[in-house]
């Protein structure tokens, strides 16, 4: 079974580099006793930078996955749906 961020993993796990990055980088502000402004900056970015993985892997989920299963139909597909909605609500309410 091929997920659907297959095509895209590399540039996901880059991505996830980068990211893990900017949280070490972080970390070492706090540890440097940096101001609090610049921190919570760094926060938002990483913030912002995990939102964007999310929704290209909801994206690339709802290409592949549910529409592979609505094209297979019945509970298959019912299962899906669910599954993107509820990853959907997740998304909205953080």
């Amino acid at each position: 079974m091929q997920h659907g961020y297959a095509d895209n993993k590399d540039a996901h796990v880059k991505r996830m580099r980068r990211i893990e990055g900017q949280v070490r980088g972080i970390s070492k502000m706090i540890e440097s006793d940096k101001y609090c402004i610049d921190i919570l900056t760094q926060v938002s970015a990483v913030n912002k930078a995990l939102e964007a993985v999310a929704l290209g892997l909801l994206d690339e989920h709802l290409k592949h996955c549910v529409t592979d299963a609505a094209a297979e139909g019945g509970a298959v597909a019912e299962e899906k749906i669910e599954e993107a909605s509820a990853a959907i609500a997740r998304l909205v309410r953080s």
